[in-house]
């Protein structure tokens, strides 16, 4: 899918279904800090507020989120391919 910005476009893709693990925000943890949305190399989470959530249709499960986690907020869990 091509997403227009100014008179360019950059493309975005579905890139799904190359993970073999899928991040889980603990919601318990998170403090809504938003180190997630900074450290994502796909941009795949979403502040509402304090709530975070993640789009998996762009996550890779490359855990960059989960590593910079401060809280420690984020599981790793294995797909069901």
């Amino acid at each position: 899918m091509k997403v227009p910005i100014g008179n360019e476009g950059v493309y975005v893709l579905d890139t799904a279904s190359w993970r073999t693990h899928r991040p889980v925000i603990d919601k318990a943890k998170c403090i809504g800090c938003g180190f997630c949305i900074v450290y994502c190399p796909v941009n795949c989470y979403r502040k509402n507020g304090k709530e975070m959530s993640v789009d998996l249709s762009y996550c890779k499960g490359c855990g960059v989120c989960r590593a910079e986690c401060p809280r420690q907020a984020i599981d790793w869990v294995k797909e069901d391919n």
